[in-house]
């Protein structure tokens, strides 16, 4: 039995598909927190033989993940079939580098695919990278532990994800209207650290910050959501349109967030990395592994 939170993944394969020409538009926040992600790698010392990009959605980091390790076969994966097709074209270009591109051989691969499902084999990605994909999951546990069994030992996972005060305003804006769910539900960092742990995950580090969007009013806050396929996926949305009265209500809820002009969209942005052990991991004498938790970002 699901719960009401639970995604649609029929639902969210057509909403990245629909939205994949206007993805790259509108994925401001999308590319700024795959930028930060980045920075933490230059503190990890890797060399990978084969790198999955785990959600890759239109392939913003395939090129920059191909610079950082020239000798590593890319894998892009992502759930969106046109998602990938812009992934693909992002890579192959036109003309004589698309014919090129045949014969390279470390040449990005992409496959669609369910990353609570990986169609990878156990033991053949050395790096796991995956930006803001995880929160369209329905069990973190099962997406972790088929990240742990893809990864080679000591093979590293690197993810970003969102938060449960992510679209806070937009939530406070629907209550009451009506009884059913408007806006996506994403678990709690210490929930995900512990589901890292008891997946299997060796020395797992956690920390998050939280990054705001402005606009002018809350249609352009829908608009925006709709532009990158994030639009409401859970399994208890209201399936119809809202009627003129309740539009009216959401719109004033939200007014009540207005700062000097313009409306506020909240994401909570949480970071992780973990390793997978070279043998079995050093436990507490309680059967508990630690989990260091970084403090937030001021």
């Amino acid at each position: 039995m699901s719960e009401a939170f639970y995604t649609d993944k029929a639902a969210i394969r057509a909403s990245f598909d629909a939205a994949a020409s206007s993805y790259d538009a509108a994925a401001v926040l999308q590319r700024e927190v795959a930028d930060r992600m980045a920075e933490r790698l230059d503190l990890v010392r890797i060399q990978p033989q084969r790198v999955l990009d785990a959600g890759c959605g239109t392939g913003y980091m395939g090129k920059a993940l191909q610079t950082r390790y020239p000798d590593a076969q890319l894998v892009e994966l992502d759930l969106a079939p046109a998602m990938l097709q812009i992934a693909r074209e992002r890579h192959a270009g036109a003309g004589l580098k698309k014919l090129l591109a045949r014969f390279e051989r470390n040449r990005p691969v992409q496959l669609c695919g369910d990353i609570e499902a990986l169609p990878l084999a156990d033991a053949s990605v050395d790096l796991i990278w995956s930006s803001l994909a995880i929160q369209w999951c329905n069990t973190p546990d099962a997406t972790f532990r088929e990240f742990l069994r893809v990864l080679k030992p000591g093979g590293l996972l690197m993810f970003s994800t969102l938060g449960p005060d992510t679209l806070k305003e937009l939530r406070a804006a629907f209550d009451g209207v009506d009884g059913y769910n408007h806006v996506n539900r994403f678990i709690d960092m210490h929930d995900l650290g512990d589901a890292l742990s008891h997946s299997g995950f060796s020395t797992p580090v956690m920390d998050m910050e939280t990054l705001t969007m402005t606009y002018p009013d809350v249609r352009a806050v829908m608009q925006d959501l709709k532009g990158i396929g994030a639009h409401n996926v859970t399994e208890g949305r209201r399936r119809g349109m809202m009627g003129k009265t309740a539009w009216q209500r959401v719109t004033a809820q939200y007014e009540a967030f207005r700062r000097d002009g313009a409306l506020p969209c909240s994401y909570e942005v949480v970071y992780g990395h973990a390793w997978k052990p070279e043998h079995a991991p050093k436990v507490r004498a309680d059967g508990a592994q630690v989990i260091e938790f970084r403090p937030r970002s001021p």
